[in-house]
């Protein structure tokens, strides 16, 4: 049976985030972790950069929305840095694709969206708003 009557369930922000990770880690544009970070935010070689809320140090924060304010670039914080490190792929799946061994990320840089999705089109949407 076709549900082609019903309106599709619109994507929430957290949804279409972890999404657009997801492909653009398929497609090796991440850069995850200060160092690859700035370097990639110094080279103006980012589309959007994601920061944790609560990073333990102020001056990484500080460094992070300071290039981004320099070069223009959409910066997008979100509440854990727990989930950072599992969205952007830096941990491990068991049998039930549950995540195991999560490795904490303060900040991702998206270099590359990879393919074009619904999941970036609401993104697009929420920063250029």
């Amino acid at each position: 049976m076709s549900d082609e009557g019903e309106a599709a369930p619109t994507m929430t922000l957290t949804t279409a985030l972890k999404e657009v990770l997801k492909k653009s880690m398929i497609h090796d544009g991440l850069a995850r972790g200060l160092h690859e970070a700035v370097k990639a935010l110094d080279k103006k070689n980012a589309h959007l950069c994601v920061l944790a809320n609560d990073c333990d140090e102020p001056s990484y924060s500080r460094l992070i929305e300071a290039l981004c304010n320099e070069h223009q670039i959409k910066l997008l914080k979100v509440p854990a840095k727990l989930e950072l490190g599992e969205w952007a792929g830096l941990c491990k799946h068991d049998a039930e694709g549950n995540p195991r061994n999560v490795v904490k990320c303060s900040c991702v840089v998206v270099k590359d969206y990879g393919e074009e999705s619904e999941a970036l089109n609401v993104l697009l949407q929420h920063l250029n708003a």
